[in-house]
């Protein structure tokens, strides 16, 4: 697995170096759904700093037997809200927030446990039925409202684009969100009353982390990559 993560940091390394960017500036998010421990524990082994997890109960067999390493843990599937506490519990970074409702509960259990929770907001760029997320539209308005939250901090923004065999089609999602980012950003960081930051981009997956990272990617959620297929 080594070479696999060392491989995968290589490619990392070259996508940024052909658009100037930094490739310090890029995290592995190794995608676990499924994945057992011993393997995701070789995988820290070998390199990866972040863990992604996409199912609360999953996570809650995993992170007992994991939390003696020095990783951080990102949520990065559906989050109901019922689940907010365990979510709060675990999670350095939820990467999936897409509604005022779920952002009120984190909220009040990060004020629970004396934390100030961050989170990513997710939008559904291509306006998919079949995806979470909110629209491009409804992005500002809810996030003006979630930063009067005083348990959270919004980070940046989450997508997840249409499947492509072409990683090439899904450059203008990734784009978009970049460029939706950079308009936040230019209005919200200029009214100076809004509790974001802004910085982070999760986005791009095993088939298309480097047009991703061409495109502003920080966080690439990397799972089949560093895997294999998933049975």
């Amino acid at each position: 697995m080594k070479e696999i993560i060392a491989e995968i940091k290589n490619r990392i390394s070259k996508a940024a170096a052909s658009c100037g960017r930094n490739p310090g500036n890029i995290r592995i998010v190794a995608a676990t759904k499924t994945i057992s421990l011993e393997r995701i524990r070789k995988a820290i082994e070998s390199g990866i700093e972040v863990i992604g997890e996409s199912h609360i109960q999953d996570a809650r067999e995993k992170y007992p037997m994991l939390s003696s390493n020095d990783v951080s843990w990102h949520f990065i599937g559906h989050l109901q809200t019922n689940k907010a506490k365990h979510a709060v519990n675990m999670f350095d970074l939820i990467h999936t927030v897409d509604s005022y409702k779920l952002a009120e509960e984190l909220d009040i259990q990060a004020k629970k446990n004396n934390k100030t929770q961050q989170i990513l907001i997710q939008v559904n760029i291509a306006k998919e039925k079949s995806k979470s997320g909110i629209t491009e539209e409804s992005a500002p308005d809810l996030i003006k409202k979630i930063s009067g939250l005083k348990n959270l901090i919004i980070k940046g923004l989450m997508t997840i684009p249409p499947y492509y065999d072409d990683p090439e089609r899904a450059r203008p999602y990734f784009a978009a969100l970049r460029m939706l980012r950079d308009r936040l950003k230019s209005s919200l960081d200029s009214d100076g009353v809004y509790k974001i930051e802004m910085d982070e981009l999760s986005m791009g997956m095993s088939h298309d982390f480097e047009t991703a990272i061409e495109e502003g990617a920080t966080l690439v959620r990397i799972g089949t990559a560093i895997f294999g297929e998933r049975k």
